[in-house]
């Protein structure tokens, strides 16, 4: 009977991880700043996406 071990390279693995929490990051501060933006311009910019992810803006 022969055993067979798979291995997962530590690099990829770790790369794949790294760049799924920057995206989550950079989406998250993206959503943050578009939902809590206090200038005129930045607001009526984000008007739209905060009436449809349920921010409340006026």
């Amino acid at each position: 009977m022969t055993t067979q071990t798979k291995t997962i390279d530590g690099t990829k693995a770790q790369s794949a991880l790294l760049a799924a929490l920057f995206v989550a990051v950079l989406g998250g501060a993206m959503l943050f700043l578009a939902g809590h933006a206090q200038s005129a311009t930045l607001h009526d910019a984000a008007h739209d996406v905060r009436h449809a992810t349920g921010f409340p803006c006026h």
